[in-house]
């Protein structure tokens, strides 16, 4: 085990560990739904709607922005003594949006006949499925043992690179610069291979007709490390595109600018929306297997991986001269 503190491990375990924590709430919550009560029910309404949700932002003071994501909205009325009461959730998971729209919507159809579970002290509280997704532990045990077999060999394997430099560059001193530019080299040109392929994926996705669409101007603060100022003062709008696939309206947020000038006719903010005007027909490539997923350019992800393997070929550069010239 490598010698690094107590505090490194538990850093990167934590995304791990939450993810644990909310399996089980949710399966304790799976517990408690068995013994609820079943009632008959009927589907009201069954459409794609979009809705504004909060997501985790650190380049904003607050931390966090509003995204607009697609949710199926499946209303249904059910019965318990004398009151008839409306809910919408389907089931005990939670529904984070843009997946599963399409499904959702073609097993509950409006008017379709459903079998309610509702919670006899608060029969207001209801949903249609109560079941975990089938194989959920299974894929949690194989994904906690890839995370740790990744963050312990990693960890253990600069250990190992760094005792092995040390022993043979020039300079002994320089043997953590070498492995810190050598291994940020290694996860851009990674992440660079991660978007070629996501590229080369969505080069083949179904392409349908859509339109532009164009926010309000936004105005927010960018955040500041240091926390007796504040942040600049951002405007931007947000460029959403809506479309059609499969007789299922969907619309989705394809890209984000921004300047430190309110003027809606800045000249930068201009230029970056020259593309995407207002109401202008585009052709929009949507993920067959969840088309609340898309992109209006699959190529730019493309290009954006050879530039990230030029920086990592310069980090690369970096650490070969260090350990051969000896700083």
């Amino acid at each position: 085990m490598p010698d690094l503190p107590w505090f490194v491990y538990a850093m990167l375990l934590a995304p791990l560990g939450l993810i644990l924590v909310a399996a089980i709430v949710k399966t304790w919550q799976v517990r408690e739904a068995r013994n609820w009560p079943q009632a008959p029910g009927k589907v009201v309404t069954s459409v794609a709607e979009v809705r504004e949700v909060t997501v985790l932002d650190d380049e904003r003071e607050g931390g966090s922005r509003l995204e607009s994501r697609n949710f199926a909205n499946v209303t249904y009325e059910y019965s318990v003594g004398s009151r008839k009461l409306h809910n919408n959730r389907i089931s005990i998971g939670e529904d984070l949006g843009n997946f599963q729209v399409a499904e959702k919507l073609a097993k509950y159809p409006a008017g379709s006949i459903v079998t309610v579970y509702y919670n006899p002290r608060h029969p207001d509280q209801a949903l249609l499925e109560r079941d975990l997704p089938k194989g959920l532990w299974g894929c949690l045990g194989i994904g906690t043992v890839i995370v740790l077999a990744i963050v312990l060999g990693s960890a253990f394997g600069l250990n190992q690179s760094y005792a092995y430099l040390a022993r043979h560059i020039a300079r002994p001193d320089l043997a953590g610069l070498v492995v810190g530019f050598g291994a940020f080299g290694l996860a851009i040109a990674l992440f660079g291979l991660a978007m070629h392929r996501q590229a080369s994926i969505e080069r083949r996705w179904s392409v349908v007709p859509g339109k532009i669409k164009l926010s309000e101007m936004e105005e927010y603060r960018e955040a500041n490390e240091d926390s007796a100022r504040r942040g600049t003062e951002m405007f931007g709008k947000r460029v959403f595109c809506t479309y059609s696939y499969r007789s299922v309206s969907y619309t989705s947020e394809c890209a984000r600018v921004a300047t430190g000038s309110p003027s809606a006719s800045n000249k930068m903010l201009q230029r970056l929306l020259s593309r995407y005007q207002d109401g202008a027909s585009v052709e929009v490539y949507v993920n067959p297997d969840n088309p609340a997923e898309t992109t209006l350019n699959p190529r730019g992800d493309g290009r954006i991986a050879y530039v990230l393997w030029g920086i990592a070929a310069i980090f690369a550069a970096l650490a070969i001269f260090v350990a051969t010239r000896g700083g």
